[in-house]
């Protein structure tokens, strides 16, 4: 997969490897996220839905047999969530609005047949990805800790943030999660 955001986009030469030619794919699959070369995240977002739905057939199934709420939701949290927000961390904060709608409309479905409100995407990376920063924080052997350390402010207890002059970098991990930790009130 090559990833290049230039404009127009060149086309890549073949890469050859001990004299076998190597095949340019515009997804790739890699440990259960579909990561695509332009890196907006349509092409997993479509893989979610179709996961969901079809987690959701059985959620459905389950509701049909007048099973308590309690046990909905457990069904839920283990089987339908954990599909659906899956690695959250990493796509969840340059998502497109237009994937967040899709997959927050299945989550409002999930939310009708378990009876309960359920927690939105948006909601669910962002609790997520503030979880990952402060572990991060905590753990001194962590290789972005002395990067977020750095970023620290003298005065509060604040991050300072980083200079982003594109979105695509005001949206990645970093920049997003320091954004949302000083936005939180009672970071610890």
């Amino acid at each position: 997969m090559v990833v290049d955001f230039r404009r127009p986009r060149p086309h890549p030469e073949p890469v050859t490897i001990k004299g076998n030619c190597v095949e340019i794919v515009q997804t790739y699959k890699y440990l259960g996220v579909q990561v695509d070369d332009k890196m907006n995240w349509t092409a997993n977002t479509d893989a979610l839905c179709r996961r969901g739905q079809s987690r959701l057939y059985f959620l459905r199934r389950l509701a049909s047999f007048n099973i308590c709420i309690k046990m909905l939701h457990m069904f839920y949290q283990t089987v339908v969530a954990s599909a659906l927000f899956y690695a959250a961390v990493c796509w969840g904060g340059s998502i497109k609005k237009r994937d967040v709608t899709r997959l927050d409309k299945l989550v409002r479905r999930v939310g009708s047949v378990v009876g309960t409100e359920i927690d939105r995407l948006i909601s669910v990376a962002e609790r997520r990805a503030l979880s990952r920063l402060l572990s991060i924080m905590d753990n001194p052997l962590h290789p972005l800790h002395s990067v977020i350390f750095r970023q620290r402010s003298s005065f509060s207890d604040r991050l300072l943030s980083l200079s982003c002059s594109t979105d695509r970098l005001r949206k990645s991990f970093l920049s997003h999660t320091m954004w949302l930790f000083n936005s939180t009130p009672g970071k610890r």
